[in-house]
């Protein structure tokens, strides 16, 4: 029986991730993946929603949407499903965290903060490498010389994390470790190095949750797996029809193969049989082979 919850759920991510009264949670694993760059003392979660300029505008809704004790701002959203232009999407809705702190009047100079977006991907991404983590930043091309720290995305593809329990090494990979098999474990490990993965215990269990909260989970799950449901049948059909076309294209091509191969074969056996009566009739060898295109070899073997 499943102990505790489904973390890539939108009610299971978002109870572990955000939260204020468990905002320790985040702030521990935005530490331990920026650990060795800067450190987090406290985070206020703002709106999830940003409002477009105009009607006509698009808004953008986050999973999380938090600001650090400096001003800097996370976006922390978790990928199910992959998505046309996933990258774009990423790009956009960081761009326009960026330009909603710009200040109406002449006196505001750019003072921009950074934008962190990262992504849990419970997918491959194309194009982005066969790695756990992706970082991507604005640096000059050839030299690798950072441009700008105000955007930075974070790319985790949770497939490709394949350490088991004793390989973890640094908070990181063990958070990594927690979410990816959360859904199978009868504990959670790590808790005597960590104390926030026993508070982490207390939040994810299911019998913890409120009969609102358990029903909003369930309906939450639900979703989940007709998604997943879906996109496999998207997969398989997708294989289905890939294989038909190439059984077709296959017969296809045999068919025209086979008639050339036919064709060839039957010219082939044409000429011997023309070379095999020219000869019984006594033509010179030089002259079959005028005839018919054979070699003298071939003649003589007739």
């Amino acid at each position: 029986m499943t102990k505790f919850i489904n973390p890539f759920t939108d009610v299971g991510f978002k109870r572990i991730f955000g939260q204020e009264i468990n905002k320790d949670l985040l702030i521990d694993f935005l530490n331990s993946l920026l650990e060795g760059e800067r450190h987090i003392s406290d985070i206020h979660f703002l709106d999830k929603e940003i409002q477009g300029e105009s009607i006509e505008d698009r808004n953008c809704i986050y999973d999380i949407y938090c600001t650090d004790d400096n001003g800097e701002q996370f976006i922390v959203e978790m990928q199910n499903r992959r998505q046309a232009f996933f990258r774009e999407r990423a790009v956009y809705y960081l761009s326009r965290a960026i330009a909603r702190q710009g200040e109406r009047g002449s006196n505001w100079q750019f003072d921009l903060k950074a934008v962190y977006g990262i992504f849990f991907l419970n997918f491959q991404l194309e194009s982005i490498g066969q790695k756990l983590r992706t970082d991507v930043c604005l640096e000059d091309r050839d030299t690798h010389e950072p441009f700008s720290d105000k955007l930075r995305f974070i790319f985790l593809q949770l497939p490709l994390f394949d350490k088991e329990e004793h390989e973890c090494d640094n908070n990181f990979e063990r958070w990594i470790y927690v979410l990816k098999n959360m859904e199978t474990l009868q504990r959670l490990p790590f808790k005597a190095r960590n104390a926030v993965f026993q508070k982490l215990e207390e939040i994810v269990d299911i019998a913890s949750l409120s009969k609102e909260d358990r029903m909003k989970y369930d309906e939450s799950i639900k979703v989940y797996r007709d998604n997943l449901v879906t996109e496999l049948y998207a997969v398989q059909k997708g294989l289905e029809q890939g294989l038909q076309q190439g059984i077709q294209q296959g017969l296809k091509q045999g068919i025209q193969q086979g008639i050339q191969q036919g064709l060839k074969q039957g010219i082939q056996q044409s000429q011997a049989d023309i070379a095999r009566r020219m000869k019984s009739k006594g033509y010179a060898a030089a002259e079959i082979a005028d005839m018919t295109g054979l070699s003298p070899e071939a003649i003589a073997a007739l």
